[in-house]
């Protein structure tokens, strides 16, 4: 059993290969019981009545409790609810995922997988992305960054604030040394008021964070809700935006490349949210050596995370 409290380790909590994954997961069976273990690290509760201790039914993939005989089933109320793929391919799909270090089209996770239509592959991935945000996650800390950025709409016109057609989109890196980026947050945000603007980095930074801005007038109120602001004017300080403020600069043009490279430009508005979940997702953990962890990491979070029926990921988002 994993142990709640200790870091999970490899070769142990999670496979560390594609062989180990083909290994540890044969059947559904196999996944079942590591979705079990996700979901109660520190074992079964009966839901109805807290006691402790159930067995797996050998007809259904359900837990009987010992006590009231209540039957509860791993993956409801969760991104898995109700799916009519096999758990194994489910798993097939997040290890792919989570080991292509720029992204998956849903085409290309149709190819790699072999499934039956596009449409399948896209409403799997939809699913995924929504599990790449852990509920409560930390908000950033220490020194921030923070700039909007325009994603989409026609290449030609009006650049900055005041861009039509495009979509805006908050960036909120945590400052290290040297230039070197934290860890990031991503938001769209329907103008750059100062109500907005507040309330969105609001979400994203702990009160007390040390946040710096560009002059716009928009993040004039950050002050008033506990935040340290530094201002900089970009025209007058004589540097180019990407030397005044290199890491959102950086992440925007990450973000663009990253849309246009692996998405070729086709996302839709209302989708754009979940991609900017994916992209904070992967930008966060672009260091991390054991693409196993991240495997581990979207799974545990794909039980935390409410099912979404497939009207509401072709609806996506709206503000």
């Amino acid at each position: 059993m994993v142990e709640a409290s200790l870091p999970p380790v490899a070769g142990k909590d999670y496979p560390r290969t594609a062989l180990e994954l083909e290994e540890w997961f044969p059947d559904e069976l196999a996944c079942l019981e590591y979705l079990a273990r996700l979901r109660w690290p520190n074992g079964f509760e009966c839901p109805r009545c807290g006691a402790e201790g159930a067995w797996l039914l050998t007809t259904r993939p359900l837990w009987r409790c010992t006590a009231c005989r209540k039957e509860t089933s791993v993956t409801a109320g969760t991104v898995f609810q109700s799916t009519h793929l096999p758990l194994k391919a489910w798993f097939a799909a997040v290890w792919y995922v989570t080991n292509q270090k720029l992204g998956v089209s849903a085409l290309g996770l149709q190819r790699a997988l072999g499934l039956g239509s596009y449409e399948t592959a896209w409403t799997l991935l939809h699913k995924l992305r929504r599990a790449m945000v852990r509920p409560g996650r930390d908000r950033l800390a220490g020194e921030v960054e923070v700039d909007e950025s325009y994603v989409g709409g026609v290449a030609a016109g009006k650049r900055g604030r005041g861009a039509l057609g495009k979509a805006i989109v908050l960036i909120a890196v945590e400052m290290r040394p040297g230039g070197k980026a934290g860890r990031a947050r991503l938001v769209r945000i329907p103008d750059c008021s100062e109500a907005t603007l507040t309330h969105a980095v609001s979400q994203v930074a702990e009160p007390g964070s040390v946040i710096y801005s560009d002059h716009w007038s928009g993040y004039n109120g950050l002050a008033g809700v506990g935040f340290v602001h530094y201002p900089t004017n970009i025209a007058a300080s004589g540097d180019p935006a990407h030397v005044a403020m290199p890491r959102v600069n950086r992440v925007a043009s990450l973000l663009k490349r990253w849309l246009l490279g692996t998405h070729h430009g086709g996302i839709r508005v209302r989708q754009l949210d979940y991609y900017l979940d994916e992209f904070t997702f992967r930008f966060n953990r672009r260091a991390s050596r054991r693409r196993g962890l991240l495997f581990y990491r979207l799974l545990e979070q794909a039980i935390q995370v409410d099912p979404v029926p497939f009207a509401r990921i072709v609806g996506g988002s709206t503000h």
